[in-house]
């Protein structure tokens, strides 16, 4: 098939090697393509450059998702089910083709694609040019040139059709899922397996987190997000006390008390990783809130300082024990 300008767009051709089946399919926002692509250079060679087979495992891309090679969105709008396509696209639209190339390289390897990024601000992460790590990519990024793109469409799903990841939700999708994850995360916590309940909430709390990263602080809409978020915090740190992570309760609980210093949940929850780490003092103090900011929780405060105290005698006497016996040691020496 002779080569034809693509929908008008400057700087692409497309080629259909092999046509697809049934009329183009209708997107909207969230929809996911699932397709195997080739990159190769526009050489006498038709050098490889990457091969999603080779790799072992499909591309996927969510429409409206901003992925930074934007004419891939364009190339596979224009194609029908079960369609393999060749695409020669220009320099102005491959100069961000190395880094994302070496984002999924990174990932067939089992490695973080973020790799070197973390802690620097986005707009240092897109002039990081000095070294992507691989030879040809580092090529590409000196000397920007057009590329040829080989793609193979083998499926088109509907944001209803597959469990999208949070990051890729909208905020009606993100608002409805929190209820979603905070049920899982409730009866996760009944068959006690609090790991994955952990996972639940702290998934449930980055949405609301996400959408009040949106909202100025302490105005309507960003309180009605904390409200929710707050219940999920404390469960998570339920689920941490449960594991015995004490540190990371001390911290959430903390951070939760630097907002809402009213919060009797809070205080008991810091007050029993206080105690699990022998901080008497700040264990006893947080639990005297309690009781001050909630009388109805008198009796768990009274029974948690009694424990509290047993086992702080206990472990005096052992202490006492150990070093009269090291002293002991050092007069026989």
């Amino acid at each position: 098939m002779e080569e034809t300008y693509l929908l008008n767009v400057e700087g692409v051709k497309k080629k259909i090697l092999h046509g697809g089946q049934g009329e183009l399919p209708k997107l909207q926002d969230g929809s996911k393509f699932t397709f195997h692509f080739q990159t190769l250079k526009d050489d006498f060679e038709r050098t490889v450059i990457d091969d999603s087979r080779e790799a072992g495992m499909p591309m996927e891309i969510i429409v409206g998702k901003m992925f930074k090679l934007e004419i891939w969105e364009t190339l596979l709008s224009s194609m029908r089910i079960g369609e393999v396509a060749e695409f020669w696209c220009d320099t102005i639209h491959t100069g961000m083709y190395a880094l994302v190339s070496r984002g999924m390289r990174r990932i067939a390897e089992g490695r973080d694609p973020l790799e070197g990024q973390k802690h620097r601000c986005g707009m240092g992460n897109m002039f990081d040019y000095h070294s992507t790590g691989y030879d040809d990519l580092d090529e590409l990024q000196r000397t920007p040139q057009p590329l040829i793109f080989i793609m193979e469409l083998f499926r088109v799903e509907d944001p209803s059709a597959y469990k999208r990841d949070t990051w890729a939700m909208n905020k009606e999708e993100k608002l409805a899922a929190v209820p979603v994850l905070h049920s899982e995360g409730n009866r996760l916590v009944l068959r006690r397996e609090f790991a994955q309940a952990a996972a639940k909430y702290q998934e449930a709390v980055i949405c609301l987190r996400n959408l009040q990263a949106k909202e100025k602080p302490w105005e309507d809409d960003w309180l009605k997000l904390e409200s929710l978020v707050t219940p999920l915090v404390l469960n998570y740190c339920q689920c941490q006390l449960e594991l015995g992570e004490y540190y990371e309760v001390l911290e959430h609980t903390t951070e939760l008390l630097q907002k809402h210093n009213d919060n009797a949940k809070a205080y008991f929850k810091r007050a029993k990783a206080h105690a699990a780490v022998w901080n008497e003092r700040e264990a006893r103090e947080d639990f005297q809130r309690v009781a001050h900011l909630d009388p109805s929780m008198a009796a768990a405060v009274k029974k948690e300082l009694k424990q509290l105290g047993e086992r702080m005698r206990k472990k005096h006497v052992e202490d006492r024990k150990r070093y009269q016996g090291l002293f002991q040691s050092s007069q026989g020496l």
